[in-house]
């Protein structure tokens, strides 16, 4: 019954197939040409079948990559699964989405952070950056700040871009949620330049550290 409902599902994602959607995609990494709001309509139809999920997965198709990280039960994965999963992941988007939506509302999440932070694969390392940004906002208790920053200040400018951005994101982090680190933070960002000419659309924020941390911090003390 689940490989008749992979195929089905298969044969709507290729319906929901659009050109413009694919052209766009592709400037970001992400081979599929699926309206994301289609795709979430498609998810919310489906509702939560984790092994139909695991099916999907099984593809190696984006779309159906994405789909399946929408229905299944992100708790029901295995640490090693996990694992494999994030190493097979080169679509930013599916890598995203598997470390937001899944990694993180699984039990494993903070093993796996701490394995995957200086993995030699900078996308997988990226992961545990992920996963770490969302500590430093959250759940900041246990977490050597200090020695974040130090990592950042030592690695951040030669890194691989997938990592360099991940990394630049928890130097912000740091910066805007934690005031005894921010000026380091903010000098951090001032040397290394990382993003500094990054074109950024009117009306969003630039993610130049200095920048993205002034902006939140200004926004907070407003609010």
């Amino acid at each position: 019954m689940t490989e008749t409902a992979a195929a089905q599902v298969l044969a709507e994602l290729t319906e929901l197939e659009d050109p413009k959607a694919r052209r766009v995609n592709e400037r970001h990494g992400d081979d599929h040409g699926v309206n994301l709001g289609k795709l979430r309509a498609l998810a919310k139809r489906l509702k939560t079948q984790h092994e139909l999920a695991g099916r999907l997965w099984e593809t190696d198709d984006t779309a159906a990559r994405l789909l399946a990280l929408l229905i299944c039960r992100p708790k029901a994965f295995e640490r090693d699964e996990l694992d494999r999963m994030v190493r097979e992941t080169r679509a930013p988007k599916v890598h995203d989405w598997l470390v937001n939506y899944v990694v993180k509302k699984n039990p494993h999440a903070e093993e796996l952070r701490l394995a995957w932070l200086s993995d030699p694969d900078p996308v997988v390392a990226s992961a545990g950056w992920a996963l770490t940004t969302a500590r430093v906002a959250k759940q900041p208790e246990g977490l050597d700040l200090a020695g974040l920053l130090d990592v950042v200040e030592a690695e951040m400018k030669d890194a691989p871009d997938r990592l360099q951005w991940a990394m630049n994101h928890c130097l912000a982090q740091i910066g805007i949620d934690h005031p005894e680190h921010r000026a380091r933070a903010v000098g951090i960002g001032e040397r290394l330049e990382v993003l500094k000419d990054y074109p950024t659309p009117p009306g969003c924020t630039s993610p130049y550290a200095p920048v993205w941390i002034g902006e939140m911090v200004r926004r907070q003390q407003e609010g």
